[in-house]
């Protein structure tokens, strides 16, 4: 994990030995369980570590704060779209104080996030196999957590609709892009103006390795979300705000 380890320190991250060992054992279970279950179309050593790994972890450079300071109070997060843990299990591991949920729609995604949360002794960890236009509904999920993280989920106002919800008022959603151009938020006015909150910062990825023009969008929860959002399947798709 040596890729990952040069590329945290860039971040200002330090990562223990113990917690590269973690990350190895989250590489060969990724590897053994994409054989059967096709979590992800990257699977090369030097690749996870890079374009997954630490990619989930530039989260930092816009929550770093947050993240730092949950020795202290235990931070809420949720990861909207976990897939194969991604930047949820990344984050929760470089900060193990984090209570995490993750939520993915596809039973044999959270089949191995079940896994490698038992295999990797993780503690407050919970695993949601829904959807999230559903979850947002329920009462102990909407308006609950510090720290919202989404990774290449979906067009920007989409994406909103779909995670802001989770996000208490004064809490942040922080969204992990490609492509640097400002063509998505503009297109987001309208959707940060209906879900309650305002981009605070976009931050450029200069990280070895992390191409593709990577941008971290921090979106401030500014109130609470009007009840109809989010709306039912399929209708943010076709009627973007």
């Amino acid at each position: 994990m040596e890729l990952l380890k040069a590329g945290a320190y860039q971040l200002g991250i330090p990562v223990s030995d113990e917690q590269l060992d973690q990350f190895e054992v989250y590489f060969h279970e990724l590897a053994d369980w994409n054989k059967r279950a096709n979590l992800t179309a990257i699977i090369e050593y030097d690749d996870v570590q890079v374009k997954h790994f630490l990619d989930s972890l530039t989260v930092c450079l816009t929550a770093g704060e947050a993240l730092t300071n949950s020795k202290n109070v235990p931070l809420r997060m949720i990861d909207v779209g976990a897939g194969a843990g991604l930047p949820g299990l990344a984050l929760k591991l470089v900060f193990p104080e984090i209570k995490l949920a993750l939520v993915e729609s596809v039973a044999k995604k959270t089949a191995f996030l079940h896994h490698i949360v038992d295999k990797l002794s993780l503690e407050s960890v919970s695993i949601y196999t829904r959807r999230a236009e559903d979850l947002a509904h329920e009462n102990d999920l909407r308006d609950a957590f510090d720290l919202v993280v989404v990774r290449a989920l979906a067009k920007l106002p989409l994406l909103l609709e779909f995670s802001l919800p989770f996000c208490k008022p004064g809490g942040r959603l922080v969204a992990l892009k490609h492509g640097g151009d400002w063509s998505e938020q503009y297109s987001a006015e309208n959707a940060l103006k209906e879900l309650g909150g305002h981009i605070e910062r976009v931050s450029t990825v200069i990280v070895d390795g992390l191409t593709d023009d990577r941008v971290v969008i921090s979106v401030e929860k500014t109130m609470l979300t009007p009840a109809r959002y989010p709306r039912g399947v399929g209708i943010p798709g076709k009627r973007p705000l």
